[in-house]
């Protein structure tokens, strides 16, 4: 029996070529569904991913499965992964030892963060995950070392959120206004050591109005904002004003840390208090 080597005719080869892609065109579907399934695993939406992050249509699968290990090395939980991952989708297609790595390098070797406390600063603030070390967090840390966040006032995973603020626009203007408002760079640096997150506050949304008000409305002395520098962390319409008002009305006045720093009700037991003693 002789076996002879059929070759194609034109009809069978056009037969291949559309069962070739046919079958290309599965297996691209079905890489691309595990990769919609793996997102929705995370809790990560989709739409919003490939909005955000194009070249995750045509990324393997083990791309986003390094990324996720990378993270999960240093100690962040699976239920903060996806929270991470939605906000910042361009994570899932990076490379962890040229873009993620190095930034938990910086942050244990030059800001001196405890492993431990790694996964608390990124939790806090994810946008350190897509932070240049060299362009945005080193320019960023020396400021900060400088301004006197160092030694026992050294960065902690409850302050690093300041390193992705830009030097230029964010920390040199608010330490700008605090400066011409009278106060003198030591008192300045002095408060922002004890209220970091002043250093976090919008100048047009925050500090503006609230200064505006407590040296217009309430006739507030500087040196209360120097000893209560706290004074910003509380909402303008929510408590400060409705607190002011109530004790205007009834001509009675409160330091700002007794005024803001207690609950409604103590603050309004406060108030009867210094009313009965103005009866008596």
């Amino acid at each position: 029996m002789i076996l002879r080597l059929q070759i194609p005719t034109p009809n069978t080869q056009n037969t291949l070529k559309t069962l070739l892609s046919t079958t290309t065109t599965a297996d691209s579907g079905l890489i691309f569904r595990r990769k919609l399934l793996y997102l929705q695993s995370l809790k990560v939406n989709p739409t919003k991913a490939l909005n955000k992050n194009p070249n995750l249509r045509s990324a393997p699968l083990s791309t986003l499965h390094s990324t996720t290990q990378c993270l999960s090395s240093m100690g962040i939980e699976f239920s903060a992964l996806g929270r991470i991952l939605d906000m910042y989708p361009e994570l899932l297609t990076s490379d962890p030892y040229s873009d993620i790595y190095p930034i938990f390098d910086f942050l244990l070797n030059t800001v001196e963060i405890p492993f431990p406390d790694i996964r608390k600063s990124i939790i806090r603030c994810p946008r350190l995950l897509v932070s240049d070390p060299e362009t945005q967090l080193k320019p960023a840390f020396e400021f900060l070392t400088r301004l006197g966040f160092s030694g026992s006032s050294r960065l902690t995973s409850q302050t690093t959120v300041l390193l992705v603020s830009s030097v230029e626009f964010t920390l040199i203007p608010k330490i700008e206004f605090l400066l011409g408002l009278g106060l003198e760079y030591d008192e300045v640096k002095s408060m922002v050591l004890r209220s970091p997150g002043l250093l976090t506050f919008s100048l047009e949304n925050n500090y503006k109005p609230k200064t505006e008000y407590f040296l217009e409305e309430m006739n507030g002395d500087l040196e209360e904002i120097k000893r209560f520098p706290q004074y910003f962390s509380f909402s303008l319409e929510r408590k400060i004003k409705p607190r002011h008002m109530l004790l205007t009305e009834h001509g009675l006045s409160m330091h700002l840390s007794e005024m803001l720093k207690v609950s409604d009700g103590e603050f309004n037991a406060r108030l009867i208090e210094k009313r009965l003693r103005m009866v008596v």
